[in-house]
């Protein structure tokens, strides 16, 4: 998969799984084109979907229910959001310009700051999509503006934003996704390495612009009390087998022995040397930065972890 192939252009889209080496492939390359789905698509993401859901079944039978929320998800759901006037992110993102603004602000301090490098501003609440390619824009008197060319792509209102929704040329950011899935009703998150920062640094910038613009005390308390508000999960389990190649040799039952036997053990098991964490720059330079006291546990950014 490529950066925008999630919102490509209009298909049709089919899977082929051409080995990218001659002479590779063999058994499971067959294996799995029998089980892939035939028809065509219109864009990749309706492909992986029902994808997922042929091989979810049949590699994990009952023990998982399978939900997979993409891109279009997220933008049809900000668009229920903002199409009703009475909703929390309809009047205070597009009403009270002063809590965007404020927002803008706290992703521009924590990016100059000492926790820089892990919560950046790589756009102003929406992507904007053309051509199969994904551009950032700026919030700039009330419109959304391509900062390379200067061209308006849309005003910061709920007609504009609704339209370009339907019509996926602008998709919510990823601030924008954490806060109508997680931050907004109160949901745990489980994501990546990387998010046991970033997340909580979005929950300290929501919570400063909800401060700075004197709106909703509630929230606020509610998000300074919550003390599990999420945890990484993601690539850490280290074990002998390869749950693709269990599930490809078609073992009877051991792909429910595999999940019996992880699930049985402790999440810090799981994780073994942590090896992802111990060699990943990002986190060798928090650590330097740790340990020359440039950031601290105490530190307001790291309030909402």
């Amino acid at each position: 998969m490529i950066g925008y192939s999630l919102l490509a252009g209009r298909g049709p889209y089919k899977f082929e799984l051409l080995p990218t080496e001659p002479n590779t492939g063999g058994d499971a390359l067959t294996l799995l084109r029998a089980l892939l789905p035939k028809t065509q698509f219109e864009r990749p993401a309706h492909a992986i979907k029902a994808a997922n859901l042929t091989l979810w079944p049949k590699m994990f039978g009952g023990h998982f229910s399978f939900l997979q929320i993409d891109d279009e998800d997220i933008a049809d759901l900000v668009a229920d959001h903002l199409s009703d006037e009475n909703s929390w992110l309809h009047m205070r993102l597009l009403e009270d310009p002063k809590f965007a603004s404020n927002i803008l602000a706290g992703l521009d301090a924590i990016a100059s700051g000492p926790w820089s490098g892990w919560l950046a501003r790589g756009t102003d609440f929406f992507w904007f999509y053309e051509n199969g390619k994904r551009l950032p824009l700026r919030l700039v008197a009330g419109e959304l503006i391509d900062p390379a060319t200067g061209m308006k792509v849309a005003c910061f209102t709920a007609p504009d934003i609704l339209e370009r929704l339907a019509n996926r040329s602008l998709v919510p950011n990823l601030l924008l996704m954490f806060l109508v899935l997680s931050i907004l009703p109160g949901v745990r998150a489980l994501g990546g390495s990387y998010q046991p920062i970033y997340y909580p640094l979005m929950r300290y910038v929501v919570s400063r612009a909800l401060e700075a613009t004197g709106v909703d005390e509630d929230l606020q308390q509610a998000l300074a009390s919550d003390d599990v508000p999420g945890a990484w999960g993601h690539r850490v389990i280290e074990c002998d087998d390869d749950p693709l190649e269990v599930f490809l040799k078609g073992r009877n039952g051991a792909m429910s022995d595999l999940i019996g036997r992880l699930g049985d053990i402790s999440f810090a098991e799981a994780c073994g040397s942590m090896k992802g964490f111990v060699t990943d720059p990002s986190w060798n330079e928090l650590h330097s930065r740790l340990r020359q006291g440039l950031v601290t546990p105490s530190d307001a950014e790291w309030a909402f972890s």
